[in-house]
């Protein structure tokens, strides 16, 4: 393995998991903590389980190769996939897996199935009911979204310094797709009337990449009602409510066009400023 600095490249050679205690030694010895800690070099505990909530819905197109991706990331996981009434084709591709032997244990798998389009925030409530990991996140079915960023983001949480964790796509200079100018306009006044009524500072309300520990995500679980993606400010709110430590790390964004099957709208907006006023003062 090669780490690349501006200057000369550090070379370390072994064959540790990515993250295992020994890997972790392994840098350690050769980088010392301080430069550990900048690259976000620390060990994940080997009883560590990652859920991965994927709500889907018509991704025929992006399914297969986003699983691929959550499988390749070197944790261990549970993986549920909630369709949520597709009709491309979809729920082909799921039930293939279903078929598939099941038999890896760093990447445990479920598919959940809603007989009727029912929203994006009712499908995360069906993958949170079964969620058994020690930290819950949310991936979407496209590929706006890197899996590969898990490690990184999932940090705070595992240090103890977090209860949540949001990935942010205006934070740091990670790199984005250059897309909708109203689109951003949109997600910032959405966020900074997010903001003014929960009194965080957030940068990024409406991102996809939250994390939550289980037991967090637990105790909201049974007052989420929203099945859109109202569920962005509603949990927003109700993660600020009860006085959560929140992190938030920047990430990188491949954001999809309209025509490349990108679903959220103006009244979805309309919606998320009707969430966040709901659910302001109470559950």
């Amino acid at each position: 393995m090669s780490v690349s600095f501006d200057g000369p490249t550090v070379v370390t050679e072994f064959d540790e998991i990515p993250y295992s205690q020994a890997w972790y030694d392994s840098l350690r010895n050769r980088l010392g903590e301080g430069v550990c800690r900048q690259l976000g070099v620390y060990a994940i505990p080997d009883e560590f389980l990652l859920t991965v909530v994927i709500p889907v819905y018509n991704e025929r197109e992006t399914l297969m190769t986003l699983v691929d991706h959550v499988r390749s990331v070197p944790i261990r996981k549970e993986i549920i996939l909630v369709d949520d009434g597709s009709t491309d084709g979809t729920i082909d591709l799921l039930q293939e897996l279903q078929t598939e032997a099941n038999d890896d244990p760093d990447n445990r798998l479920k598919i959940e199935f809603h007989e009727v389009n029912r929203g994006k925030g009712a499908a995360l409530r069906t993958g949170f009911g079964l969620a058994s990991g020690n930290v819950v996140v949310v991936q979407d079915a496209d590929l706006e979204y890197d899996p590969a960023e898990f490690p990184r983001l999932l940090q705070p949480i595992i240090s103890g310094k977090a209860d949540v964790v949001y990935g942010s796509r205006f934070l740091g200079d990670y790199a984005h797709r250059v897309l909708y100018f109203w689109h951003y306009l949109g997600n910032q006044f959405l966020t900074m009337l997010s903001n003014c009524f929960t009194n965080l500072n957030l940068t990024d309300m409406e991102t996809c990449y939250k994390l939550f520990r289980r037991e967090v995500l637990h105790e909201i679980l049974p007052t989420l009602k929203q099945d859109r993606f109202g569920f962005e400010p509603e949990i927003t709110a109700k993660v600020a409510r009860r006085n959560l430590r929140i992190y938030e790390l920047s990430i990188s964004y491949d954001g999809r066009s309209y025509a490349e099957g990108k679903k959220i709208g103006w009244k979805d907006g309309v919606q998320a400023i009707w969430c966040i006023l709901r659910y302001a003062w109470k559950d």
